[in-house]
């Protein structure tokens, strides 16, 4: 179990941890499938909420290298920035929504003295419009995203990262790719399942929590 009293830093995932993606992943992932069926590269066909989920975590690269792999790379390229494109007009419309309770939590957090670091699997672009929308550096010291260090793994990213922070340390977030950033460094996870994790996903985690207001019975 997390010796919660000596925790110092908290790594806080984004998507799906305090963001509810699928309200803008879903259109545009759709809107990028569409315009590779409109120029003959994939077969028409109807996608899932819950199929389209499992590539929320992904870093875009990893995504479309693992999804098509048999797309061109200039043809994965467009691919990839439609979806990028169509998510930061969804954005700007004011369309995109944090979790209930995920704003109030954060500044409990910080109110509280914890280094709360916001480190996601996102691009530069993302990460800033989401920041102008929502003003997460009032509660983030530092917003680290994928594309700053050239969308190496999430575990790379953290490692660099976590040097600048005091230790005890925890992870927090709801992939596979959360939980394994932070055993690869050593530091504690908190898995959320009330995010896009798979069967399985969150087993290792040393907690799990349904909710982010959890959190403020922990710290």
């Amino acid at each position: 179990m997390i010796p919660f009293r000596k925790i110092k830093t908290i790594f806080f995932d984004y998507d799906g941890t305090i963001h509810n993606s699928m309200e803008i992943y879903g259109p545009a992932f759709r809107k990028a499938y569409n315009y590779l069926v409109e120029g003959g590269f994939a077969e028409q066909r109807e996608w899932k909420d819950e199929e389209i989920q499992y590539w929320l975590g992904f870093t875009s690269v990893e995504m479309w290298k693992e999804f098509l792999p048999e797309l061109s790379d200039e043809i994965k390229e467009k691919a990839r920035k439609t979806v990028g494109y169509e998510m930061k007009s969804l954005i700007e419309s004011k369309k995109a929504i944090l979790y209930d309770g995920a704003e109030e939590t954060l500044q409990y957090l910080k109110d509280k003295g914890y280094h709360l670091v916001f480190i996601s699997n996102c691009s530069n672009y993302y990460k800033d419009t989401h920041n102008e929308v929502f003003s997460l550096d009032k509660y983030f010291e530092k917003l680290v995203c994928a594309e700053e260090h050239d969308f190496i793994p999430k575990y790379e990213v953290l490692g660099k990262v976590m040097k600048e922070y005091p230790d005890e340390m925890v992870m927090v977030g709801d992939r596979k790719h959360d939980m394994k950033a932070g055993k690869m460094n050593n530091i504690y996870t908190i898995g959320c399942s009330y995010g896009f994790a798979l069967d399985g996903e969150l087993d290792e985690a040393d907690l799990i929590i349904k909710d982010i207001r959890e959190l403020k019975e922990y710290f």
